[in-house]
């Protein structure tokens, strides 16, 4: 039972995965609700990306990327977990007020492919699972973004370079293969490359701003 409450004590920012009883409900009540009168979403870029089916390999490792960092977060860096919680929980809490408020969709997905291959099954797979609603801003984008910084922030990879520039590779991808599978619009893509930014302004650079000042502060 010690041993228990040792754990307990050491792990105890475990409490944030209880946000998932919030989102969750709620994301699953937009995607049964939110399937006519949205508004489409759709930019003139969007027209001059084709469609690669290759690209289904990192939109499903956006899963593993974020799954691992946050665990790596979790066990190492309790500071960096919380604040990368913080981040993430505005930015997804913001997503599903604005899917409330304004209904969104697509209608950009093919629906006749041109290869027949293991990458199209698996889009096939993906297209049958998620709806083209609840799109704006994208959460791929957003999350996956937000894990990059989270990951070259923390103090823990302070010395894996390879580690924090493999993360931004990936990133990087992931945000291009929400658009080359047609899971989203540049628009979708643009909007949560804006919430990226606001956010790490209010959760990061401020609570940097804030320990710069104080480290320059007399002692009194």
């Amino acid at each position: 039972m010690k041993k228990l409450k040792e754990l307990f004590k050491k792990y105890n920012h475990v409490w944030v995965l209880l946000y998932a009883l919030i989102y969750m409900p709620w994301f699953t009540y937009l995607e049964r609700h939110v399937t006519a009168d949205f508004y489409l979403i759709h930019s003139p870029l969007d027209d001059y990306i084709p469609f690669v089916e290759y690209f289904i390999v990192p939109y499903l490792l956006w899963f593993v990327y974020l799954a691992a960092g946050a665990c790596f977060l979790f066990f190492k860096d309790k500071k960096g977990f919380l604040q990368a919680a913080r981040f993430a929980i505005s930015g997804m809490t913001i997503f599903l007020i604005i899917c409330t408020i304004f209904p969104n969709g697509l209608a950009l997905r093919p629906t006749i492919f041109v290869h027949d291959n293991v990458f199209v099954d698996l889009v096939k797979i993906v297209y049958s699972t998620d709806t083209p609603t609840n799109v704006l801003p994208s959460m791929h984008v957003f999350l996956s973004v937000g894990m990059c910084m989270a990951l070259n922030r923390t103090p823990a990879l302070k010395d894996k370079h390879g580690i924090r520039i493999a993360a931004g590779i990936l990133s990087f991808i992931i945000v291009l293969s929400t658009m080359f599978l047609k899971q989203h619009s540049v628009t979708d893509v643009a909007a949560a490359l804006v919430m990226d930014g606001i956010l790490y302004q209010l959760v990061y650079a401020r609570q940097t701003r804030q320990a710069r000042k104080l480290m320059h502060e007399p002692v009194i």
